[in-house]
């Protein structure tokens, strides 16, 4: 079973991040041990001082993550906008079966609003499909950040898109296709589990890892409960 992680900054995180990709890792390693692969076109970490590095910067909080399983679709500044154009050449190339998908607060942020963003979904859907008509996807709703506390306007886009996601995935989910969404964990606190009020610090990766390990748990008896313990 092949995974591809798909998302933004809070994804491909920057220089000297765990990433919640490692704690997905992890729980990966101890539940699925050799039944899975983690796919994906780029491997590295986005480095501040060097933005425009093709791939990223392999700088990670553990020198000991192993090359396969740093891979992903993932970037900073990137959302549903950028991703859909490219997912189907990407589920091509890696012959992805799973798609982890954390996207959406840049688009809304910066380059769409919540019906444009929701139209970018479906597109990307169709594509993932065009490409591997049984992918399975979890979607994770987009997350608040502090931006929301001052800017109420976007503050409402970012309810409203999550309020069109969920209609997205009830829509376009198939048997042979299967979506879900992701519950983002009620204990999320953007001034506590991030470092920066957007971006996962170490609680906040463990919590979003266990987000998409429960999901499918639960929807699909794939792997195990997510356990902090087993990641650093």
């Amino acid at each position: 079973m092949r995974f591809l992680f798909v998302g933004d900054s809070m994804t491909i995180g920057r220089v000297g991040d765990w990433t919640w990709r490692h704690r997905m890792w992890q729980h990966l390693e101890a539940t699925l041990p050799g039944e899975y692969e983690i796919v994906g076109p780029r491997t590295g970490l986005y480095d501040p001082t060097a933005p425009d590095e093709p791939g990223g910067v392999e700088a990670y909080a553990d020198p000991a993550f192993p090359a396969p399983a740093r891979r992903h679709l993932a970037g900073w500044g990137e959302g549903w906008l950028h991703m859909a154009p490219v997912i189907g050449e990407t589920v091509t190339a890696t012959r992805a079966d799973v798609l982890l998908i954390s996207l959406g607060l840049i688009d809304l942020g910066f380059y769409t609003n919540s019906d444009q963003t929701e139209e970018n979904v479906r597109a990307f859907v169709a594509a993932a499909r065009a490409a591997n008509p049984r992918v399975r996807a979890v979607l994770l709703p987009v997350i608040p950040n502090v931006r929301a506390g001052y800017d109420a306007p976007f503050a409402a886009e970012c309810e409203r898109f999550n309020e069109l996601l969920g209609k997205a995935v009830a829509d376009l989910d198939t048997p042979a296709s299967p979506l879900l969404l992701a519950t983002v964990p009620e204990s999320y606190d953007i001034h506590r589990d991030t470092y920066d009020g957007t971006h996962p610090g170490v609680t906040g990766e463990h919590k979003l890892a266990a987000a998409f390990a429960t999901a499918m748990h639960q929807a699909w008896g794939l792997g195990g409960p997510y356990s902090p313990a087993r990641s650093a």
